[in-house]
């Protein structure tokens, strides 16, 4: 780095003059705003960084900002846009700007710096997916001129000027070079032999320099790249231009920062699988992190960048199969015990105990997983092995290392897991003195004077091995070029070790779930407590940080899980057990006078449960007498309300419960679903914290609460039902995103991909774009809300692109599914009017996953499931049993487990052969493989096509 402070003492004639200037449109009330690291720029304190003025230039608004400088001067700077009190609305994604001036400056003279507005997707090419596994081991390159390095330092004529070409280009073979070629003859007249060869400056930034005449302007001008064996590449859309600006003193200098060479849209292809879903010759019961290592050599051979997970932390808060649901977390920070290989715990495993591994095996091969018999084996065994050698591996300078890196979370999850065991249940509020955290508890609890200690001891051990197995195995990814993608939840369990440790973090008296969508017409009630926004903000969402960071440990690439509830999240008291009657969290509800204003008066008629007799003979028949007896009061005639020791979901269920305990009840799910219907037969919700406020509930019209109103009511309520979920709380929800997922992004350098589907904003999308976050595309759950299916040749690049996911049947089950719904597909999407196959045919995966493979999205990513599909042998067992979760089941059980080993897999030449021919036909990227040429030398000419606004053109490169 240069000297980055300034000249003290110069005379200002000796002064150098920068000026900045970016093409960027704004609305009204917005400025830019350039910040950087030295005081004439703020120091990045916005608020003091220079504010450039507009200027229209044609069609584009160009701003403008100068500082004097003294020669030698450097620093660090990116771009803010602000409002009127300068806060800051939107700044620049990816790595920060370095200013180097020339050597040899005249006072007065001006060095104009053109740059580029860097979006998030500007950034995508520099995460760890691309730049350390699917870029970085193509790539030996030596820096050949840093930046700040000029090759012309003098100019002698007065109507000259010194232009440093500069382009970012990531994605580049070995023995490749780039090239800036234009107009003049400085730039070869389009000839690459004469153009200027540009040098690497490192960080996939490439520039060149020349001096050009005044007569070179206006200039037109591209980069090309020029590979081995004579191939060159043109970047698409079309020429670029570099004008003088007749306002301003002509430069003497300017640095062009050209931002992305325009090449091919890189696009690769991956497979989704859940870690306990696989399965190996070596696994015990469940696919365990080791298998991920010939998993990857099968998307090797398959031609996929990318290997999928769902959330791999430990879940065991129950002590039962309830834990297999992997969204969860017993902790965000440890790993699962599940997918230890105990195999690799040591290398001198005495004999009985490898017998007894080769036993449980045998016991745990099943169809599925049996969640409860596979961790109570691999737990015991691994206490066995444990006990043999834990002096040698606690005692171990990598495993002390390991306790020194992790401690923060290690200490108070082991501690949490000992309480959970000693008190049999964790619900930490039933832990008498322990009930309440402290690190002082903490630190007698794991002393290494205390009786329990090899117990806290054990749980480092298990955690420290699951460590070292992802890591070798996500390492190995890294080495074959295959990316590993995790899974971020959006929640964690109430009774978990960070609700345990960081209380006010919390809403502990609500819970998180996701309003009436696809997955289910009730909505979805998860369980966890929804986050204390405003109290993870005071340390600027360290908790979330250090999840990120962790993560970042063994992924390069990560979902997060439900990214609607970083703009809002469907909150529901914490006594529901549905996901119906909820309010969004933040939101602006209707006030009491806003309803006033409008003829709205009788509130309680609107915000508790309204039930008619009528209503009760409807539901329950001939018992409706039997039922309101128990539940529910007449408070007028023919009109009843729910008794207080049944007034909500959970009490209704209790009671009910033991109705049927004590009369054997007929048909108890049917009348909890009737019961639960009538509770949720409102049509305003009471804000609890204030009785002033009020929240419409989901779906009002489907209530007879609702049906049963004025028609002046039911339009006024219809309307501001509309205003509440659609319109006024848009930038609400954009601002609160911008506020927490640019830290979360920020916090690694991880690929970020959000799962947007499920009830959309209209604010989601832009945010995701402006922060280069990667979208989600489900045939079957198309945005556009008047199509059936979606249509993934019109997806947009910034996409991951799938014919299923885990939340959904798979490819063979959906179809299956509906025979209307199939014939409909067949005619509208494949276009064939003959009568639907009653299976998914391997033709109909086929066509099917060719659509996806050839769609613009930057991923496609299968699940294994539908991959399978392509070959008959693979699809004999009931395309049902695939599932891997029911959305509308919040006790399913995750056990879903592939009925082909990967060993099998490995062996099937032909299968991987199909998978990888789909991939390379469609241009998508393989591992290994190199990319087409796009020209040849073996012509005198070469046309090259490019397009702009999808308008092709054609123009002629000269050659070597």
């Amino acid at each position: 780095m240069v000297n980055l402070g300034l000249f003290s003492g110069a005379k200002r004639a000796k002064s150098v003059n920068v000026r900045f200037r970016l093409p960027y449109y704004t609305q009204w009330g917005q400025s830019l705003v350039v910040c950087g690291s030295e005081p004439l720029l703020g120091s990045w304190n916005v608020k003091k960084g220079l504010l450039l003025s507009p200027i229209h230039q044609g069609d584009q608004l160009i701003w403008y900002g100068s500082i004097a400088v003294s020669n030698g001067f450097g620093c660090e700077y990116n771009y803010y846009v602000v409002d009127d009190n300068r806060d800051v609305l939107r700044w620049e994604k990816g790595n920060r700007r370095k200013l180097f001036l020339p050597q040899g400056l005249q006072g007065g003279e001006v060095v104009e710096l053109r740059d580029l507005w860097q979006t998030g997707a500007d950034a995508i090419p520099f995460k760890l997916a691309f730049k350390d596994v699917v870029f970085g081991r193509s790539s030996t390159l030596s820096i050949e001129r840093p930046l700040g390095k000029f090759i012309h330092n003098n100019l002698n004529e007065d109507d000259s000027v010194l232009v440093d070409f500069k382009i970012c280009c990531p994605n580049i073979e070995e023995d490749t070079t780039v090239y800036v070629i234009g107009s003049s003859s400085k730039l070869g007249q389009w000839k690459v032999q004469n153009g200027i060869k540009l040098s690497y400056a490192g960080d996939s930034i490439w520039h060149g320099d020349c001096i050009l005449q005044y007569t070179d302007f206006p200039l037109k001008y591209k980069y090309c790249k020029y590979g081995k064996d004579g191939v060159i590449s043109s970047e698409f859309g079309q020429n670029r231009d570099l004008l003088l600006d007749a306002s301003n003193i002509p430069p003497r200098h300017i640095v062009l920062s050209d931002g992305m060479l325009r090449d091919v849209p890189w696009r690769g292809s991956g497979v989704a699988i859940p870690m306990f879903s696989v399965r190996s010759e070596d696994d015990l019961g469940v696919g365990e992190f080791l298998d991920l290592k010939l998993l990857v050599d099968w998307a090797v051979e398959s031609g996929l960048h990318l290997v999928q997970l769902l959330p791999v932390n430990d879940t065991s808060v129950h002590g039962m199969w309830w834990d297999s649901y992997p969204y969860s977390s017993l902790s965000v920070f440890a790993l699962h015990p599940l997918y230890l290989r105990v195999q690799a715990l040591s290398d001198n495993i005495p004999e009985d105990i490898k017998l007894e591994i080769q036993k449980k095996k045998v016991e745990l091969d099943g169809k599925d997983v049996d969640y409860e018999a596979t961790m109570a084996a691999k737990l015991s065994l691994a206490r066995k092995i444990f006990s043999r050698e834990k002096d040698s591996i606690l005692n171990s300078s990598s495993f002390q290392k390991y306790l020194s890196e992790n401690e923060e979370w290690l200490k108070p999850y082991a501690a949490f897991c000992f309480l959970r065991d000693f008190f049999e249940t964790s619900d930490h509020s039933q832990w008498g003195r322990f009930s309440q955290f402290s690190k002082d508890k903490l630190e007698k609890l794991i002393s290494k004077d205390s009786l329990h200690y090899e117990v806290i001891c054990f749980h480092y051990y298990i955690q420290y091995h699951l460590h070292q197995q992802l890591s070798e195995a996500a390492n190995y990814g890294r080495k074959k070029g295959v990316i590993l993608k995790g899974d971020l939840p959006i929640g964690v369990d109430r009774n978990s070790v960070d609700t345990w440790v960081y209380p006010t973090l919390f809403r502990m008296d609500t819970s998180t779930g996701a309003p009436p969508d696809y997955f289910d017409k009730n909505g979805q009630n998860w369980g966890f407590p929804t986050y204390n926004w405003e109290e993870m903000s005071k340390d600027n969402y360290a908790w979330w940080r250090a999840r990120l960071t962790q993560m970042s440990n063994y992924f390069t690439a990560y979902r997060i899980d439900h990214i609607l509830g970083f703009f809002r999240i469907w909150e529901l008291p914490e006594h529901a057990m549905t996901g119906l009657v909820g309010k969004f969290r933040p939101s602006i509800p209707l006030s009491q006078e806003e309803l006033e204003r409008e003829g709205i008066w009788d509130f309680d008629r609107l915000s508790r449960p309204y039930i008619r007799a009528e209503l009760l003979q409807d539901k329950f028949g001939a018992a409706w007498g039997y039922i309101a007896s128990h539940f529910l009061n007449e408070y007028e005639k023919s009109f009843y309300e729910f008794k207080k020791e049944c007034d909500t979901e959970k009490k209704i269920a209790s009671k009910l419960k033991s109705l049927v305990e004590e009369s054997q009840l007929q048909n108890p799910d049917q009348i909890r679903r009737s019961l639960f219907e009538l509770v949720q037969n409102i049509v305003l919700i009471r804000d609890p914290e204030n009785p002033k406020s009020f929240y419409p509930r989901f779906n009002i019209e489907d209530t007879s609460s609702f049906n049963d109103l004025d028609g002046h009511s039911k339009d006024v309520l219809k309307r501001l039902y509309y205003d509440y979920y659609f319109q006024r709380q848009e930038d609400l929800w954009r601002k609160n995103a911008l506020k927490t997922l640019p830290v979360l992004l920020d916090s690694s350098d991880m690929l970020a991909c959000g799962e947007d589907l499920g009830l959309i904003p209209s604010c989601v999308h832009p945010v995701m774009e402006e922060l280069g976050l990667i979208g989600l595309r489900i045939q079957r759950m198309p945005n556009e809300p008047n199509l059936e299916f979606g249509i993934p040749s019109q997806y947009s690049y910034m996409t991951v692109c799938a014919p299923s996911c885990h939340d959904c049947s798979t490819l063979r089950a959906w179809w299956e599914e509906d025979e209307e719904r199939r014939g409909r597909f067949m005619k509208n999407v494949i276009g064939s009017d003959i009568l639907s196959p009653t299976q998914c045919i391997p033709e109909i995966a086929h066509f099917i996953l060719k659509q996806h493979f050839e769609a613009p999205s930057m991923w496609a990513i299968f699940p294994l499931q539908d991959l399978l599909a392509l070959k008959d042998e693979y699809t004999t067992r009931p395309a049902k049993e695939e599932t891997i979760n029911d959305p509308t089941n919040p006790k399913h059980y995750w056990r879903y487990r592939s009925h082909v080993t990967l060993e099998s897999l490995m062996k099937d030449k032909e299968l991987q052969e199909t998978i990888k021919v789909l991939s390379v036909e469609s241009g998508r990227s393989v591992p290994d493989e190199p990319k087409p040429a796009s020209t040849s030398v073996n012509k005198e000419k070469i046309s090259v096509a490019t397009k702009s606004n999808g308008i092709p053109q054609e123009e002629t490169l000269a050659v070597i």
